[in-house]
């Protein structure tokens, strides 16, 4: 099966220029391309200066491909061990990346003590599994919380906000951007090609 091969990552990142063209043919509809996700977290790394890109969600380590030039640390933490242990093997000899297995909501303050400085944050809402499916609600604004209470002024990226549907115990964006802004007046909460994005107020 091509999933379980060393290749499939980079035979998966191939489709992404395909359906990044595809997507702006449909009129750029609310589920934004993987290629469109780099370009973002690149963005959002070069414009408040981040050195360091912590990512929940590993999967095929596409992301951390894409940006392991772009940053000088790079923490990803990943649930499903199979996938961890890939990513792990194929980064190997990256020095700067490094792959934690596990639950992040237990691995998260580990990565948040290595932090020297802010730090851009790339959450997964379908690592969560809101999208989709039922998962643990209290996931998120754990998690949040977390991040936004550390001494760093962190930026968060969440992907898949789609998935904040408000419906069977899941937050809505409105519920999320509430919180974060009520909680941590000093925050920003934006939603973009359906990303969420959580930056500090001008």
């Amino acid at each position: 099966m091509l999933q379980r091969t060393p290749v499939y990552g980079a035979y998966k990142a191939l489709g992404h220029y395909p359906d990044y063209w595809y997507w702006i043919l449909r009129g750029r509809p609310s589920r934004s391309p993987h290629l469109l996700k780099q370009k973002v977290v690149r963005e959002y790394g070069e414009r408040f200066g981040l050195k360091t890109l912590v990512e929940t969600g590993t999967y095929y380590g596409e992301m951390v491909a894409a940006m392991k030039r772009r940053f000088e640390r790079i923490y990803s933490i990943e649930f499903v061990a199979e996938l961890a242990t890939r990513a792990q093997n194929k980064f190997a000899r990256e020095p700067h990346i490094k792959i934690f297995c596990g639950d992040s909501q237990v691995v998260m303050p580990e990565v948040l003590g290595l932090l020297a400085g802010p730090a851009l944050f790339w959450l997964d809402a379908g690592y969560y599994g809101w999208v989709g499916k039922q998962g643990d609600q209290q996931r998120l604004s754990a998690e949040l919380e977390m991040i936004l209470s550390h001494p760093f002024p962190h930026v968060i990226l969440l992907d898949d906000a789609r998935g904040l549907t408000g419906r069977d115990g899941v937050p809505s964006v409105d519920d999320v951007k509430l919180y974060v802004e009520t909680k941590f007046p000093q925050r920003l909460v934006e939603v973009k090609y359906d990303i969420m994005r959580i930056t500090l107020r001008q």
